[in-house]
């Protein structure tokens, strides 16, 4: 079996983890799959590269800043692809361009055109691990580009599609998907599967466990999704094709800060809907500003300091009645 991995920044952050993250590409490598691991920059390190050339000059050229930008990833792959040969393991680092990953020629938020994994593939068949740069490309003039934010999430999306994975598996520091943001909102239920228009409909609207382009590329090339835990063991919650039968009535509630919107997603959303939950919301002293139902999503604008207690009284309505 053939999967990819994906670790974002915060599975990467320091020693222990970058060990742990090593530790799980490498169990399923004895295990007799073949393993691809994409990796973001460790913690918070690509802000931290930005604001470096920032505090140079307002207005970097982007063409460096996608240079500069694009060592983070560097940096986490060879750092991981040291820690697999020193648990036992077999493994080579790729950057972007060496993998075959290639972009249209935008910098800071390029497009994937084509995936050419040539290398991948040599680093497989000799029984490596491939540990791949996310985030990064080259254009078609030899140029290094990055995917913008979540592009890793899209860098992993794209390489198993190109190379027939069974899954593409993302490890982040969350253990699956939620019917909310379960920092935010205590009493938000693990989903064990859901499907990739619901998951793409809250992404859109503010959900950062997965980055939309990469949930619209799986849907696109049929690719499935595990969401997984990289600090504790568990099933995680798969993104799939669905039935319409087995997509439930409301698959989540999301908020955007930015827009102080909060949004229900699922196919039993409507008007009626859209109703009730502005009737409840103003019994509870926080006043709707704007609300619309349609496409599978239902909207409610809130003052920005009622935003979060609009998304936790609108998730218990929903999911606790």
């Amino acid at each position: 079996m053939l999967i990819v991995q994906k670790f974002g920044g915060s599975s990467l952050a320091d020693p222990e983890r970058l060990r742990r993250a090593a530790g799980i590409s490498l169990e399923a490598r004895r295990r007799g799959n073949r393993v691809v691991t994409v990796v973001s920059a460790a913690g918070d390190s690509t802000d931290e590269l930005l604001e470096r050339a920032r505090a140079l000059t307002r207005h970097p050229d982007p063409r460096e800043l996608d240079a500069l930008a694009a060592t983070g990833e560097q940096q986490s792959a060879a750092l991981m692809a040291i820690c697999i040969q020193s648990l036992g393991g077999k493994a080579r680092s790729l950057t972007g361009w060496q993998a075959g990953i290639l972009s249209d020629p935008r910098h800071g938020d390029a497009r994937i055109c084509l995936v050419v994994p040539a290398r991948i593939e040599q680093a497989l068949a000799a029984g490596e691990i491939a540990v791949v740069t996310g985030f990064q490309a080259v254009s078609p003039q030899g140029e290094i580009t990055t995917l913008g934010r979540g592009g890793s999430d899209t860098s992993a999306v794209a390489l198993a599609a190109a190379l027939g994975a069974e899954r593409c598996e993302i490890y982040t520091d969350v253990d699956g998907i939620y019917t909310a943001d379960p920092r935010l909102v205590p009493g938000a239920k693990l989903l064990e599967q859901i499907d990739f228009r619901d998951m793409l409909a809250l992404a859109e609207a503010g959900s950062q466990v997965l980055h939309p382009r990469s949930v619209a590329l799986a849907e696109a090339n049929g690719t499935e999704i595990r969401l997984l835990s990289s600090f504790r063991p568990g099933p995680g919650s798969v993104v799939r094709n669905l039935a319409e039968q087995e997509r439930p009535p409301i698959a989540g509630v999301t908020r955007d800060a930015e827009k102080s919107v909060v949004t229900a997603v699922g196919r039993a959303v409507g008007p009626d809907m859209l109703e009730h939950l502005e009737e409840v919301l103003k019994e509870n002293g926080i006043v709707p500003l704007r609300g619309e139902a349609g496409g599978g999503r239902l909207q409610i604008q809130v003052a920005p300091d009622r935003l979060l207690p609009a998304l936790a009284l609108t998730h218990r309505s929903i999911f606790e009645a």
